[in-house]
């Protein structure tokens, strides 16, 4: 299922507002210098109250958990931010996945994989398995994922390797929802030619400069990096969100198109004029509180298939 969200008349002059601000840095490559910007953009999402925020480490991976006070018993969410594999931070990122945790009522840990250049490919996504591993060898009855933007890449691809490790009674994901994700690195999408000029912040240069620091050499095509290229057997149900106006958007229909054709349950969901991962932007986009909103009540629905006994906060 395809569903296309048109830009509303309330966000349209924020829109603008931000096209314009972004104009002017557009095309400029990010490298780690740029962490502490990007993580404060990010840290800047306003926090849902009443959960609690823990450091610790889970399949050997430090990061942070978010504790909610009346969890679902068993459920776990695992949040994997994103950042181009070079930026971002789990710190950064809590309250924005507090915000999906709080409307999931699951606890989630949000891992601090590792970030090239320093750690090239296949650090973090080898980090992020390991995360899903710990949570399953601490008790985890049901895991969903969640991912933006890389951190969108890496869940896609955590889903095919989790999926082809058949040994051990590995507990697979329940659902998976990702926010614009990166699932070529070869950088091959029709839409790096047809939204090269729409896309407000991306460039092709940008994304290729990431990909250079990532792979550093490696082959783009190999699954782990590209889940685009991946085995989609057997997947769990997945909801995708994606700006309509951003060079990764073929990145989003390509990948949902070969999920479906391998017989996996796809929601896509294509939203008119809204930034790169605009969900972050909680309080400055009604689009942001909708499409929260709609993967929340998407994972809640893949934990409440399991558990059913288990009221959702809409039934309670």
């Amino acid at each position: 299922m395809m569903t296309i969200q048109s830009l509303s008349p309330q966000d349209a002059p924020a829109v603008a507002a931000m096209r314009q601000a972004a104009s002017a840095h557009k095309g400029e490559k990010l490298g780690p210098e740029a962490r502490p910007m990007f993580d404060a953009m990010f840290a800047a999402t306003p926090a849902a109250g009443d959960v609690r925020v823990e450091a610790a480490t889970v399949g050997g991976i430090a990061g942070f958990w978010l504790r909610l006070p009346a969890a679902r018993p068993g459920a776990r969410i695992l949040y994997i931010h994103g950042g181009g594999y070079v930026l971002g931070s789990a710190e950064a990122l809590t309250h924005f996945a507090v915000q999906i945790a709080a409307r999931v009522g699951a606890d989630t840990f949000v891992p601090d994989y590792r970030l090239a250049p320093e750690h090239p490919f296949p650090a973090a996504i080898d980090d992020a398995v390991a995360a899903y591993r710990g949570l399953a060898a601490e008790g985890a009855e049901r895991i969903v994922v969640v991912g933006d933007s890389a951190g969108g890449g890496l869940t896609l691809s955590l889903l095919s390797t989790i999926a082809a490790d058949k040994t051990k009674g590995m507990v697979q994901p329940v659902g998976a929802a990702v926010m614009s994700p990166w699932t070529d690195l070869t950088l091959t999408g029709d839409s790096f030619e047809t939204r090269a000029e729409a896309d407000p912040i991306f460039t092709r240069g940008v994304l290729q400069a990431f990909a250079d620091m990532y792979l550093q050499g490696q082959d783009a095509t190999n699954a782990k990096a590209s889940p685009l290229y991946a085995e989609l057997n057997s997947l769990p149900p997945i909801r995708i969100d994606v700006r309509d106006d951003e060079l990764l958007l073929t990145d989003s229909i390509r990948y949902a198109d070969r999920a479906r054709a391998a017989g996996v349950e796809v929601t896509l969901s294509v939203w008119h004029g809204m930034p790169h991962v605009f969900q972050s932007s909680l309080g400055n986009f009604l689009a942001a509180e909708q499409s929260v909103d709609a993967i929340g009540a998407f994972l809640r629905q893949q934990l409440t298939d399991v558990f059913p006994s288990i009221s959702t906060p809409s039934e309670a």
